[in-house]
């Protein structure tokens, strides 16, 4: 049996999740199924459930350098996913750090917005952030459809749409765009992915029930595959066939009443 080497090192840099279905625990779930040996900057703590988010606390500013710079000044880091972060003056100091990294290291950034107690917190400035400071040193974004609207200013209602808003985000500077969430009246969802050459699509069946932590498992799984020196467009479709495979395997809490996307060890 294969195992995790140190050398195939993967950093998230995201929130934590109590419940254990999104954010680092998603993610270090994800890298373990990869085999990739997974590092955690933990950015807010999150008091949530399978229903709602019922609080957030933000880590300070100063600590997610903090965290990122004992990582980084140790481990032989492949790759980075960067999820939920939670202001803007973080969101600026941590873009000038990663962009002073020499070599540059793959970079995957999924544009979370955190919620608190069931309300947005910041979404559109938060956004904005991420789009001027992280975007622009992503190898790869990963918004949803509802990010994309937002992002954009643009709706979203067919096929066509989604190819040009693709097409429009990928003008904030990342080598690539993943958008997810294209489902147009059919039991199917289409995700597309854009780079400055080609377009591909992946068609894939449509789950009943609400699922939380797929996009975490979707982007952690990129960038475990590129911490491997797997090509972009392979290094996605591996992490689709992934995250459907854990829908399709998912296991709820005991008491929850929302799936959870699960841990799906890979052979």
């Amino acid at each position: 049996m294969n195992k995790p080497v140190i050398e195939r090192s993967v950093l998230t840099i995201a929130g934590s999740d109590s419940c254990g279905g999104s954010g680092i625990q998603a993610d270090l779930n994800t890298f373990a199924a990869f085999r990739v040996y997974g590092a955690s900057v933990i950015t807010a703590v999150a008091a949530r459930n399978t229903i709602e988010v019922q609080a957030v606390e933000p880590v300070s500013d100063r600590m997610i350098v903090s965290q990122v710079e004992s990582v980084m000044a140790d481990l032989p880091i492949c790759a980075i996913k960067i999820g939920a972060l939670p202001s803007v003056p973080g969101i600026s100091v941590l873009g000038e750090l990663l962009a002073s990294l020499n070599p540059r290291i793959p970079m995957v950034v999924d544009p979370v917005v955190i919620e608190a107690t069931g309300k947005e917190l910041s979404g559109e400035i938060i956004l904005e952030a991420l789009q001027n400071h992280l975007f622009p040193l992503a190898t790869l974004i990963t918004p949803n459809r509802e990010e994309a609207q937002i992002l954009t200013g643009r709706k979203i209602n067919c096929m066509a749409d989604m190819e040009a808003a693709a097409r429009e985000l990928l003008q904030y500077g990342s080598e690539a765009v993943f958008l997810k969430g294209g489902k147009f009246k059919t039991d199917e969802i289409t995700d597309i992915l854009l780079t400055r050459d080609k377009m591909f699509s992946y068609t894939h069946p449509s789950f009943k029930g609400r699922f939380h932590g797929t996009g975490c498992a979707l982007s952690s799984a990129v960038a475990a595959e590129l911490a491997k020196g797997t090509p972009l467009s392979d290094a996605v479709s591996s992490a689709v066939d992934y995250v459907q495979d854990c829908l399709e395997n998912s296991r709820a809490p005991v008491k929850g009443h929302v799936g959870l996307l699960g841990y799906c060890p890979r052979n």
